[in-house]
């Protein structure tokens, strides 16, 4: 029987910078395996064959994908062996701390012809400033429509009817725990579930929820305690002894916007904008908390104003993230076209042997 594919985002681009939860993947690894190599697309081949090995042999694996290119994949996680491998040096670098024990490395930085590479090297220079100072200015933007989005949600805290919120809390433990406590410790994982990326915002949501039997559509606006909800129900969780996937993504990485239980098969995630879904399959229900939040005029009139600032910085934020992913894309291709190919399928095999 083939094991399962789950996809998630490998890094999320931030109003607080790049986001990435690789240090956690690490920790909980009984083995990483680094790739170090130059921007490159050679290597999501290597990691999806890797994974389709693991798939055969009846392992679920987890997919870590490219927010620049969200069909390429940045890491793979093979659960049962707990096997984590990934592309280490870009577009996040990370370096190993357990070498001849949990941690090994695979250069791929040998495989490039250097005589190509110098033939090149001005369109990769030219091609990799135009990239930096895209990101620069899609991160700046990014900061930016975060404190605009801190104002919005300022306004709403105003007018949240914050007993009903607790209260509501307290009725979602009881109806999801009663008085179950598992004899065991809590499993915690963490993982990124979307980004902004070269089209706009994007997450995974569909895959990550697949299986579940229910899930609860949060619905509420910006500072209405969407967040707060979801981390008090996965603390208990924690605390009963169930096993809590924390989903990541969007502007402020310190936000959660995905649990999920999977001993109760059941998940509470945020369903608004950028990630807006509605009730589609049996055990779909809607949270709403959007009637904790008195009416108040002149907070609308705040937030209309808000609104259509934040709308637009968030464009121009994809506009420079367009032209981030249009200029790494192309230092990519110039980059693989100098690949010498039986060098490249060396280490391919050497890393398929080494795991």
């Amino acid at each position: 029987m083939y094991g399962t594919i789950t996809q998630y985002m490998g890094t999320a681009y931030t109003g607080l910078g790049i986001s990435h939860k690789y240090d956690k993947l690490i920790a909980n690894a009984a083995k990483t395996v680094f790739l170090k190599c130059p921007p490159t697309n050679t290597l999501s081949d290597v990691l999806n064959e890797t994974a389709a090995l693991y798939l055969k042999r009846g392992f679920d694996v987890d997919k870590f994908m490219s927010p620049i290119q969200p069909d390429k994949t940045d890491a793979i996680y093979v659960n049962g062996p707990n096997l984590l491998v990934l592309q280490a040096s870009h577009p996040v670098a990370l370096e190993p701390s357990d070498l001849g024990g949990k941690h090994c490395v695979i250069s791929f930085y040998d495989m490039y012809d250097e005589s190509l590479l110098r033939e090149k090297n001005g369109v990769i220079v030219e091609k990799l400033s135009e990239s930096e100072t895209a990101l620069e200015k899609a991160l700046q933007t990014l900061s930016e429509a975060k404190k605009i989005h801190d104002d919005w949600e300022a306004v709403n805290i105003e007018r949240m009817m914050w007993e009903f919120h607790e209260e509501r809390i307290r009725a979602l433990k009881e109806e999801l725990f009663g008085n179950i406590r598992l004899n065991k410790s809590a499993g915690v994982s963490h993982r990124l579930i979307g980004s902004l990326t070269s089209a706009g915002a994007q997450d995974f949501i569909p895959s990550i929820t697949r299986d579940l039997e229910r899930r609860m559509l949060i619905k509420g606006l910006p500072g209405t305690g969407k967040s707060t909800l979801m981390k008090a129900v996965g603390a208990e969780a924690e605390e009963r002894g169930f096993d809590v996937l924390y989903g990541w993504c969007g502007l402020d990485p310190s936000g959660v916007d995905l649990i999920q239980i999977p001993e109760l098969s059941v998940c509470l995630f945020d369903a608004t904008k950028p990630h807006a879904y509605d009730p589609e399959r049996t055990g779909d229900e809607i949270l709403d908390l959007v009637q904790m939040c008195e009416e108040n005029k002149e907070a609308d009139e705040k937030i209309n104003v808000i609104s259509g600032i934040y709308a637009e910085k968030m464009l121009d934020a994809s506009g420079y993230m367009q032209a981030y992913a249009q200029a790494e894309n192309s230092m990519k291709i110039t980059m693989d076209t100098a690949v010498k190919q039986p060098v490249f399928e060396k280490k391919a095999i050497a890393l398929l042997n080494l795991i």
